[in-house]
């Protein structure tokens, strides 16, 4: 075995992989993986045959962002996982980035940890099905209002200040790919809030996901309901955001999972965590 570049010949590989970790990825976000950074995804292959994956996302030199973690069931327990997340780390501490961040499933987290990883806060994956969402017959069609953004400037500028660092190239492709899960509310041409989505394999996910108040909150969230066509709705919501916690209790989101975003190195650009109520997702960030 050893441990080489991704290219979008492996994105068929990727895509065994994840569905067999029951990931909600498409062939499309690996391409936004490799797009992003060319030479810094990796795979493990063996004798031709990809048996793990790495994915890693600079984000303005300011940090970076290590996902896609996958190993093919049969290699588990190998060590793979470990050479393809040190591979990813050799390879952005080689770009002379000082932090590196990725959110951890309980599974892997002792292995971050043992690499320098420490916890920076807590993040709940809720699920729903659409079949149980109130108003069905709302679905479908694009709510009308301040929920389209005439410009995607001065989202990109606010998303900034809330990540820590500028994505807006990445947001821009979720938008192209997906308008119709792309809003935004203004209150005298200031932003109070805005959503993106992407449609995964299996389910619609909302994120990133950005509220003032509550009132702010729950006209985000039913406008991308709204516009779900899938039979399944996930958001990774911020364990600390009680109020979108409770807003999505109310629309029958049910819990899944946890996550625990976690970092190394100096955190020196941290965001504004406490006015998000969703991130992108797990392996963006």
């Amino acid at each position: 075995m050893y441990l080489r570049t991704m290219t979008k010949l492996d994105i068929p590989s990727g895509m065994r992989l994840k569905e067999i970790a029951g990931w909600n990825q498409t062939a499309q976000d690996w391409e936004r993986f490799l797009t992003a950074s060319p030479g810094g995804c990796f795979v493990a292959d063996l004798d031709g045959g990809v048996c793990g994956t790495a994915t890693t996302i600079s984000y303005e030199q300011r940090f970076a962002w290590v996902g896609m973690v996958l190993v093919d069931p049969e290699f588990r327990g190998r060590g793979v996982g470990g050479k393809l997340l040190r591979r990813a780390i050799e390879h952005l501490d080689g770009g002379k980035i000082s932090t590196i961040k990725l959110d951890a499933t309980p599974l892997g987290k002792p292995l971050y940890e043992k690499l320098g990883f420490v916890s920076e806060y807590e993040i709940e994956r809720w699920i729903v099905r659409t079949s149980s969402l109130p108003s069905p017959k709302t679905r479908g069609s694009r709510p009308p209002g301040l929920l389209s953004p005439d410009s995607l400037d001065s989202i990109f500028g606010l998303d900034r200040d809330i990540f820590g660092a500028d994505r807006g190239s990445l947001l821009e492709s979720l938008h192209r790919e997906a308008p119709d899960f792309t809003f935004a509310i203004r209150n005298a041409n200031i932003v109070e809030g805005y959503a993106f989505g992407r449609r995964g394999c299996f389910a619609d996910h909302l994120g990133p996901w950005m509220a003032t108040d509550a009132q702010v909150a729950r006209q985000l969230l039913e406008a991308f309901l709204a516009c779900c066509g899938q039979d399944t709705i996930v958001v990774d919501c911020l364990k600390s955001n009680t109020m979108a916690r409770s807003l999505l209790e109310s629309f029958g989101f049910s819990y899944s999972r946890p996550l625990t975003r976690m970092y190394r190195g100096a955190n020196l650009h941290p965001g504004r965590a406490e006015r998000l109520c969703a991130i992108l997702g797990p392996e963006f960030g």
